[in-house]
């Protein structure tokens, strides 16, 4: 098996930064409280079904379920959530200082 030219090699991932990857796992931590915050007032709620689910956080209902299920980073997601919390007016604690990083 012969390697492909110089010319024709893909490029390296670049790596992020070590600040951006903190910024992301804060993002992340903050999705996934806002995750649990909103599943939890819903469930309250009884509003289970997707077109329920989109119509209480005023989105189309396949994007509301994908935004609450989601398990990979997205940039953006934490202002979707923070949003789709006002909306329902779910007050999310903020955590105490040992166990959010800084």
């Amino acid at each position: 098996m012969s390697l492909p030219p110089d010319d024709q090699m893909p490029p390296a991932k670049s790596k992020i930064s070590p600040e951006e990857r903190r910024r992301r796992d804060v993002d992340r931590l903050k999705s996934l409280r806002l995750r649990m915050a909103i599943s939890r007032e819903l469930d309250e709620r009884g509003i289970t079904t997707p077109n329920k689910i989109g119509a209480a956080l005023g989105m189309p209902p396949a994007e509301a379920t994908k935004l609450l299920i989601r398990h990979q980073w997205r940039e953006g997601d934490v202002a979707q959530l923070a949003a789709a919390a006002a909306r329902l007016g779910v007050l999310v604690p903020k955590p105490s200082s040992d166990s959010w990083p800084s």
